[in-house]
C-alpha cells in the first residue's frame, strides 16, 4: 500500500509541476519558465548540458544556471540557438522560450540583463582566486590601496563601454613589481572580445578571463621593483562594450584605508532618469545608505568620494525610465 501512495504522490507532484511549467510558458518571465521546464521533466543541468552538447551547442553548466535563476538571459546567437535546442530537449512548444526572451526584450530593451544574484558574485569571486592563482600573484599583490579613482563610460545603447583608473598604491613587501588589475563585466558580457589598455606607468603583461562568469583579470607590470613602503601611481584601463544595458557600477573592497572616487559618464543620447548611490556589508546583506546623486547637466556624469573605504561594496545605479 505504501509503495502505491509514493506512485500517488510522484504523479500529483508530475501533475502540479505540468500545470505550473504551462502557466508561466504563457506569462513567463523566461527565467521561471526555463527553471519550471527543467524541473517537470527532472533532469540535472549537466544531463541539460549533455542533451545540448548533442545538438552541436556548447553551453556551460553555470550559464545554465545563470539562465534560470534570471542573472542572466541568453543574447548572442549561440546563446539562442542554445534556447531553441533546449525547447526539444525539454519537449516544449517551438518559440515559448524565444517568445519569452522577445517580450522581455520589448519591455525592457535591447539585452537588459538582470541584476546580478549573491550567487553569482560567489561565483565570480572563486573564479577570480583561480585566475590570479593561475597567474601566480599574491591575492593581495603585496600593495595596499592610497587612492583609487574610477571613471565609467555609458554608452548611447545603455551599454557599460569601459573604464579607466587612476591608482596610487604603496607596497608592503620587497620586489613588488606588478598589479593584477580586474574587471567583472555585466550579464551576458563577452570577456574574451575586451580590451586591456596599460596607460601610465605600466605595461600588459598576460591576461586570463572566465566566459561564464565575465570576470577578467589583466596583468600590469611596473618598470620597477617597489621596496616596502613605496608607494607608485598608474593608470590603466578596460574597454568593455559586450553587454547589454548596464544599471549600475559596484566596486568592493576587502580592507579598509584609501580614498575612491567613482565617476559615471553617460552619452548625451542615452541619459537616466535618476542616479543614486548605494553600499552593502557583503554581497549577501541588503542594500542601504541610499542617496540621490544629481546628474551634471553639462558634463552628463555623476559620483562619489569614500575619503576612507571600508570593507564591503560601494555603488552607483541609475534608472532609464
Amino acid at each position: 500500500m505504501r509503495h502505491v501512495t509514493e506512485h500517488a504522490d510522484v504523479a500529483t507532484v508530475t501533475e502540479v509541476a505540468t500545470a505550473q511549467l504551462e502557466s508561466v510558458l504563457r506569462g513567463g518571465p523566461f527565467h521561471v519558465a526555463l527553471r519550471a521546464a527543467i524541473a517537470a521533466r527532472g533532469l540535472p543541468l549537466q544531463r541539460v548540458q549533455h542533451h545540448l552538447s548533442r545538438h552541436g551547442v556548447k553551453v556551460g553548466v553555470t550559464s545554465l544556471s545563470y539562465w534560470q535563476q534570471g542573472a542572466r538571459r541568453p543574447q548572442r546567437p549561440e546563446s539562442l540557438r542554445a534556447v531553441r535546442a533546449l525547447e526539444e530537449i525539454l519537449q516544449l512548444p517551438d518559440e515559448s522560450l524565444i517568445r519569452l526572451l522577445v517580450r522581455a526584450d520589448d519591455h525592457t530593451g535591447p539585452g537588459r540583463p538582470a541584476g546580478r544574484s549573491y550567487r553569482s558574485v560567489v561565483d565570480a569571486s572563486g573564479v577570480l582566486k583561480r585566475l590570479v592563482t593561475d597567474l601566480g600573484v599574491p591575492l593581495d599583490g603585496g600593495v595596499h590601496t592610497i587612492g583609487h579613482h574610477e571613471r565609467v563610460r555609458v554608452g548611447a545603447s545603455r551599454e557599460l563601454l569601459g573604464r579607466e583608473s587612476q591608482h596610487i598604491v604603496r607596497a608592503h613587501r620587497d620586489g613588488v613589481d606588478r598589479y593584477v588589475a580586474v574587471h567583472h563585466g555585466d550579464p551576458g558580457c563577452a570577456p574574451e572580445r575586451m580590451a586591456v589598455r596599460a596607460l601610465e606607468n605600466c605595461r600588459r603583461g598576460r591576461v586570463r578571463w572566465d566566459h561564464d562568469t565575465g570576470v577578467l583579470a589583466a596583468e600590469l607590470l611596473f618598470d620597477t621593483r617597489l621596496r616596502s613602503g613605496d608607494t607608485f601611481l598608474f593608470r590603466y584601463g578596460f574597454d568593455d562594450g559586450t553587454a547589454g544595458v548596464c544599471t549600475e557600477y559596484v566596486r568592493g573592497f576587502r580592507a579598509t584605508g584609501g580614498q575612491y572616487a567613482l565617476q559615471v559618464r553617460f552619452d548625451e543620447r542615452a541619459l537616466p532618469v535618476r542616479c543614486h548611490r548605494f553600499s552593502q556589508h557583503s554581497a549577501a546583506a541588503p542594500r542601504g545608505h541610499r542617496q540621490t546623486l544629481p546628474l551634471s547637466g553639462l558634463h552628463r556624469s555623476v559620483h562619489l568620494v569614500e575619503p576612507r573605504v571600508r570593507t564591503g561594496i560601494v555603488g552607483i545605479g541609475w534608472d532609464w525610465e
